[in-house]
Protein backbone atom coordinates (compact mmCIF):
# COMPACT_ATOMS: atom_id res chain seq x y z
CA UNK A 1 0.00 0.00 0.00
CA UNK A 2 2.67 2.52 0.84
CA UNK A 3 4.65 2.05 -2.92
CA UNK A 4 0.89 2.63 -4.30
CA UNK A 5 0.52 6.22 -2.34
CA UNK A 6 4.15 6.57 -3.21
CA UNK A 7 3.52 6.08 -7.45
CA UNK A 8 0.58 7.89 -7.14
CA UNK A 9 2.13 10.95 -5.23
CA UNK A 10 5.12 10.78 -8.01
CA UNK A 11 2.22 10.80 -11.11
CA UNK A 12 0.57 13.10 -9.44
CA UNK A 13 3.35 15.85 -8.46
CA UNK A 14 4.17 17.80 -11.53
CA UNK A 15 0.84 19.14 -11.35
CA UNK A 16 0.23 19.21 -7.60
CA UNK A 17 3.97 21.58 -7.92
CA UNK A 18 3.26 23.55 -10.08
CA UNK A 19 -0.12 24.74 -8.44
CA UNK A 20 1.32 25.04 -5.60
CA UNK A 21 4.17 26.79 -6.39
CA UNK A 22 1.75 29.63 -8.05
CA UNK A 23 0.01 29.85 -5.00
CA UNK A 24 2.81 30.21 -2.76
CA UNK A 25 4.54 32.57 -5.24
CA UNK A 26 1.57 34.77 -5.78
CA UNK A 27 0.47 35.04 -1.61
CA UNK A 28 4.13 36.08 -1.44
CA UNK A 29 4.19 38.72 -4.10
CA UNK A 30 1.64 40.11 -3.27
CA UNK A 31 1.96 40.16 0.76
CA UNK A 32 5.66 41.49 0.46
CA UNK A 33 6.60 45.32 0.00
CA UNK A 34 6.60 46.51 -3.54
CA UNK A 35 9.09 47.24 -6.49
CA UNK A 36 12.18 45.09 -7.36
CA UNK A 37 14.14 45.64 -3.87
CA UNK A 38 11.36 45.86 -2.34
CA UNK A 39 10.82 41.96 -2.71
CA UNK A 40 15.02 41.41 -2.47
CA UNK A 41 14.48 43.36 1.00
CA UNK A 42 11.57 40.65 1.82
CA UNK A 43 13.54 37.67 1.12
CA UNK A 44 16.81 39.49 3.53
CA UNK A 45 14.26 40.07 5.90
CA UNK A 46 13.32 36.41 6.87
CA UNK A 47 17.40 35.71 7.76
CA UNK A 48 18.86 38.88 8.64
CA UNK A 49 19.11 41.76 11.13
CA UNK A 50 19.19 44.23 8.60
CA UNK A 51 20.74 46.62 11.22
CA UNK A 52 21.49 49.46 9.12
CA UNK A 53 24.83 50.52 11.02
CA UNK A 54 25.80 46.93 10.27
CA UNK A 55 24.86 47.27 6.88
CA UNK A 56 26.48 48.22 3.56
CA UNK A 57 24.60 51.54 1.89
CA UNK A 58 24.76 52.77 -1.33
CA UNK A 59 23.64 56.95 -0.11
CA UNK A 60 20.27 56.51 1.23
CA UNK A 61 19.91 52.85 -0.23
CA UNK A 62 20.70 50.07 2.45
CA UNK A 63 22.02 46.97 1.06
CA UNK A 64 19.06 43.82 1.72
CA UNK A 65 21.24 41.66 3.74
CA UNK A 66 23.90 43.10 6.77
CA UNK A 67 27.69 42.89 5.79
CA UNK A 68 27.76 39.37 7.81
CA UNK A 69 24.77 37.89 5.88
CA UNK A 70 26.13 39.84 2.27
CA UNK A 71 29.76 37.95 2.69
CA UNK A 72 27.77 34.33 3.81
CA UNK A 73 25.26 34.39 0.98
CA UNK A 74 27.60 36.07 -1.63
CA UNK A 75 30.54 33.12 -0.64
CA UNK A 76 27.83 29.97 -0.54
CA UNK A 77 26.69 31.70 -4.92
CA UNK A 78 30.64 32.44 -5.43
CA UNK A 79 31.76 28.95 -4.05
CA UNK A 80 28.67 26.90 -5.88
CA UNK A 81 28.87 28.37 -9.17
CA UNK A 82 32.83 27.48 -9.19
CA UNK A 83 32.22 24.04 -7.92
CA UNK A 84 29.87 23.66 -10.48
CA UNK A 85 32.03 24.84 -13.30
CA UNK A 86 34.99 22.64 -11.98
CA UNK A 87 33.28 19.26 -11.48
CA UNK A 88 29.19 19.72 -11.87
CA UNK A 89 28.45 16.18 -10.65
CA UNK A 90 31.99 15.79 -8.53
CA UNK A 91 30.95 14.27 -4.73
CA UNK A 92 33.66 13.80 -2.73
CA UNK A 93 34.55 16.04 0.20
CA UNK A 94 37.84 17.97 -0.45
CA UNK A 95 40.95 16.97 1.35
CA UNK A 96 41.32 17.05 5.14
CA UNK A 97 43.69 20.11 5.05
CA UNK A 98 41.41 21.86 3.20
CA UNK A 99 38.45 20.87 5.39
CA UNK A 100 40.56 22.56 8.14
CA UNK A 101 41.16 26.00 6.81
CA UNK A 102 37.12 25.83 6.32
CA UNK A 103 36.81 24.65 10.03
CA UNK A 104 38.97 27.31 10.82
CA UNK A 105 36.68 29.67 8.50
CA UNK A 106 33.84 28.53 10.59
CA UNK A 107 35.85 29.41 14.01
CA UNK A 108 36.45 33.10 12.67
CA UNK A 109 32.83 33.44 11.69
CA UNK A 110 31.70 32.24 15.28
CA UNK A 111 34.06 34.08 17.28
CA UNK A 112 33.43 37.45 15.15
CA UNK A 113 29.51 36.47 15.34
CA UNK A 114 29.82 36.65 19.13
CA UNK A 115 32.12 39.38 19.90
CA UNK A 116 30.01 41.60 17.29
CA UNK A 117 26.65 40.34 19.38
CA UNK A 118 27.98 40.95 22.76
CA UNK A 119 29.15 44.70 21.24
CA UNK A 120 25.80 44.64 20.21
CA UNK A 121 24.30 44.02 23.67
CA UNK A 122 26.52 46.66 25.57
CA UNK A 123 25.54 48.93 23.10
CA UNK A 124 21.83 48.57 23.72
CA UNK A 125 22.19 47.42 27.17
CA UNK A 126 25.22 49.56 28.89
CA UNK A 127 26.86 47.33 32.09
CA UNK A 128 25.46 44.04 30.48
CA UNK A 129 28.29 41.38 31.22
CA UNK A 130 31.10 44.01 32.59
CA UNK A 131 33.45 40.79 33.54
CA UNK A 132 33.53 39.65 29.94
CA UNK A 133 35.91 41.84 27.88
CA UNK A 134 34.91 42.50 24.35
CA UNK A 135 37.81 41.52 22.30
CA UNK A 136 37.99 44.10 19.88
CA UNK A 137 35.98 46.98 18.16
CA UNK A 138 33.93 45.18 15.44
CA UNK A 139 33.67 46.63 11.75
CA UNK A 140 31.63 45.58 8.90
CA UNK A 141 35.36 44.51 7.32
CA UNK A 142 35.33 41.59 9.16
CA UNK A 143 31.74 40.90 9.12
CA UNK A 144 31.95 40.54 5.04
CA UNK A 145 35.43 38.96 5.16
CA UNK A 146 34.20 36.32 8.23
CA UNK A 147 31.06 36.04 6.62
CA UNK A 148 32.76 35.01 3.23
CA UNK A 149 34.17 32.26 5.03
CA UNK A 150 31.49 30.66 6.31
CA UNK A 151 29.75 31.00 3.06
CA UNK A 152 32.18 29.10 0.80
CA UNK A 153 32.62 26.31 3.88
CA UNK A 154 28.60 25.97 3.62
CA UNK A 155 29.17 25.73 -0.59
CA UNK A 156 31.68 23.32 0.37
CA UNK A 157 29.68 21.30 2.16
CA UNK A 158 26.44 21.11 0.62
CA UNK A 159 27.26 20.53 -2.85
CA UNK A 160 28.86 17.12 -2.78
CA UNK A 161 26.04 16.44 -0.77
CA UNK A 162 23.05 17.64 -2.94
CA UNK A 163 25.27 15.59 -5.83
CA UNK A 164 25.18 12.45 -3.93
CA UNK A 165 21.54 12.51 -3.26
CA UNK A 166 20.46 13.73 -6.81
CA UNK A 167 22.33 12.46 -9.69
CA UNK A 168 22.31 8.51 -10.45
CA UNK A 169 26.07 9.02 -11.89
CA UNK A 170 27.59 11.17 -10.01
CA UNK A 171 31.03 10.60 -9.56
CA UNK A 172 31.96 9.91 -5.75
CA UNK A 173 36.08 9.45 -7.03
CA UNK A 174 36.88 13.54 -7.33
CA UNK A 175 36.07 16.44 -5.30
CA UNK A 176 35.12 19.45 -7.43
CA UNK A 177 38.07 21.24 -5.31
CA UNK A 178 40.42 18.43 -6.11
CA UNK A 179 43.32 20.46 -4.41
CA UNK A 180 45.07 23.54 -3.33
CA UNK A 181 45.44 25.00 -6.81
CA UNK A 182 41.44 25.06 -7.40
CA UNK A 183 40.82 26.18 -3.74
CA UNK A 184 43.48 28.54 -3.70
CA UNK A 185 41.70 29.80 -7.22
CA UNK A 186 38.37 29.58 -5.86
CA UNK A 187 39.28 32.24 -2.51
CA UNK A 188 41.05 34.44 -4.66
CA UNK A 189 38.44 34.78 -6.55
CA UNK A 190 36.16 35.67 -3.45
CA UNK A 191 39.07 38.22 -1.62
CA UNK A 192 38.67 39.76 -5.20
CA UNK A 193 34.90 39.87 -4.77
CA UNK A 194 35.32 41.32 -0.91
CA UNK A 195 37.58 44.05 -2.17
CA UNK A 196 35.07 45.18 -4.38
CA UNK A 197 32.57 45.17 -2.48
CA UNK A 198 34.45 47.58 0.31
CA UNK A 199 35.20 50.05 -2.13
CA UNK A 200 31.37 50.69 -1.82
CA UNK A 201 30.92 51.52 -5.27
CA UNK A 202 27.03 51.47 -6.09
CA UNK A 203 27.76 49.47 -9.74
CA UNK A 204 29.32 46.82 -7.62
CA UNK A 205 26.98 46.85 -4.49
CA UNK A 206 23.71 46.73 -6.54
CA UNK A 207 24.79 43.31 -8.21
CA UNK A 208 25.89 41.92 -5.24
CA UNK A 209 22.55 43.08 -3.09
CA UNK A 210 20.70 41.20 -5.43
CA UNK A 211 23.17 38.10 -5.82
CA UNK A 212 23.63 37.43 -2.71
CA UNK A 213 19.96 37.82 -1.22
CA UNK A 214 19.09 35.15 -3.79
CA UNK A 215 22.35 33.31 -2.38
CA UNK A 216 18.86 33.22 0.38
CA UNK A 217 16.96 31.12 -1.99
CA UNK A 218 19.64 29.02 -3.87
CA UNK A 219 21.06 27.36 -0.66
CA UNK A 220 17.45 26.93 0.61
CA UNK A 221 16.09 25.01 -2.43
CA UNK A 222 18.66 22.80 -2.59
CA UNK A 223 18.36 21.79 1.25
CA UNK A 224 14.58 20.91 0.23
CA UNK A 225 15.20 19.67 -3.41
CA UNK A 226 17.13 16.79 -1.37
CA UNK A 227 14.26 16.42 1.23
CA UNK A 228 12.03 16.49 -1.75
CA UNK A 229 13.36 13.69 -3.43
CA UNK A 230 13.77 11.71 -0.38
CA UNK A 231 10.67 11.81 0.35
CA UNK A 232 9.55 10.91 -3.23
CA UNK A 233 11.81 8.17 -3.21
CA UNK A 234 13.88 9.41 -6.26
CA UNK A 235 17.51 9.05 -4.73
CA UNK A 236 20.10 9.15 -7.44
CA UNK A 237 17.07 8.89 -10.23
CA UNK A 238 18.48 11.68 -12.27
CA UNK A 239 21.33 11.79 -15.14
CA UNK A 240 20.19 15.36 -16.54
CA UNK A 241 19.40 18.95 -15.12
CA UNK A 242 16.10 19.02 -17.03
CA UNK A 243 15.18 15.81 -15.14
CA UNK A 244 14.82 17.74 -12.13
CA UNK A 245 12.74 20.56 -12.93
CA UNK A 246 9.85 19.05 -10.38
CA UNK A 247 12.35 18.68 -7.72
CA UNK A 248 13.39 21.96 -7.81
CA UNK A 249 10.61 23.95 -8.18
CA UNK A 250 9.22 22.22 -5.01
CA UNK A 251 12.36 23.13 -2.96
CA UNK A 252 12.16 26.71 -4.22
CA UNK A 253 8.68 26.61 -3.75
CA UNK A 254 9.37 25.22 0.04
CA UNK A 255 11.73 27.79 0.60
CA UNK A 256 9.59 30.93 -0.50
CA UNK A 257 7.00 29.69 2.08
CA UNK A 258 9.23 29.74 4.66
CA UNK A 259 10.68 32.91 3.97
CA UNK A 260 7.43 34.17 3.49
CA UNK A 261 6.08 32.15 7.00
CA UNK A 262 9.13 34.40 8.77
CA UNK A 263 8.21 37.39 7.20
CA UNK A 264 4.88 37.54 8.18
CA UNK A 265 5.95 36.43 11.51
CA UNK A 266 8.67 39.10 11.98
CA UNK A 267 5.64 41.99 10.35
CA UNK A 268 3.10 40.70 12.82
CA UNK A 269 5.98 41.35 16.00
CA UNK A 270 7.50 44.38 14.39
CA UNK A 271 5.10 46.59 12.54
CA UNK A 272 8.05 47.39 10.21
CA UNK A 273 9.68 46.07 7.03
CA UNK A 274 12.69 47.63 8.48
CA UNK A 275 15.44 46.24 9.89
CA UNK A 276 16.00 46.46 13.99
CA UNK A 277 17.22 49.14 15.00
CA UNK A 278 20.01 50.43 18.39
CA UNK A 279 17.92 53.45 19.31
Amino acid sequence: MPNKIIGRLKAASKYLVVVAAVLVFTGWFLTTPPGFFGKVDAIAYAVCHRISERSFHIGNFQLPLCARCTGMYLGAVVGLLFQTIHGPKRSKVPHWTIITVLVLFFVAFGVDGSNSYLYLLRQVQPGFLPQIPNLYVPNNTLRLLTGSGMGLAIAVMIFPAFNQSIWADYDATRSALPGWKSFGLLLGIQIILDLLVLTQNPFVLYPVAVISTLGVWVLLTMVYTIVWVMLMRQDNSFTKIRQLWVPLLAGLTIAILQTGAIDLIRFWLTGTWNGFSLG
